[in-house]
């Protein structure tokens, strides 16, 4: 069974934030019976995390980011830097195991492929640990992370762009509410640019 949206957002915020200061978000997801949270990257502690998950054979196609250790830390330090986007650590069951950033897309180069509103905001997201691969957990993972942005709550619009290649995301994003809009050139990658309207998830994950 589904939850509504206001559910959804506000079981995830009545779960024992107190005790875990330094998750932005946590909700409990009670279809699989784990608790989904996301914390914001800190380079000292998540450095050889996000190199070793970047340096995965299943995400250098996508991310083009296997580096060496100082490339990365080079890499880390410009993007935690960078004030139109702020990076998480997905954790499952207290486990850390995705990589994700959450962008304004005015500042961002996607603003070129299409008309933004200042509020609308964008995800990029990785599975980094391979045994989280192929067991259902990107959709949930998503939707937290949708929600999460969603309660900016001038924000109408969530805007992704995976490469095209990647059909198995590009699924994930529909099943979420996310609706093809077209296919778009970036400077690393062919992409699909699709959209997912605060009103469109709703009315999705309504009971």
């Amino acid at each position: 069974m589904t939850q509504g949206i206001e559910e959804y957002q506000n079981s995830m915020a009545s779960i024992e934030l107190e005790k875990n200061p330094g998750f932005a978000y946590q909700k409990h997801d009670s279809t699989l019976n784990k608790t989904i949270a996301f914390r914001k990257v800190q380079l000292g502690e998540d450095l050889r995390r996000i190199h070793q998950w970047m340096n995965q054979p299943h995400v250098i196609p996508f991310w083009n980011l296997g580096l060496d250790l100082d490339k990365m830390q080079s890499h880390l330090e410009r993007a935690i830097a960078d004030t139109h986007q702020t990076l998480y650590i997905g954790y499952f069951d207290g486990v850390p195991m995705s990589y994700w950033e959450s962008y304004w897309t005015k500042d961002d180069i996607i603003a070129k492929c299409y008309q933004p509103h200042p509020e609308d905001q964008g995800i990029h997201l990785l599975i980094g640990e391979p045994d989280y691969l192929g067991k259902g957990y990107a959709l949930p993972l998503l939707k937290a992370m949708t929600a999460f942005q969603l309660q900016h709550l001038a924000t109408q619009k969530i805007v992704t762009e995976p490469d095209i290649r990647n059909q198995k995301m590009i699924h994930v994003f529909e099943r979420c509410g996310f609706e093809f809009q077209r296919e778009i050139t970036l400077p690393d990658k062919q992409a699909a640019l699709m959209f997912c309207s605060r009103d469109r998830f709703m009315e999705k994950w309504e009971s």
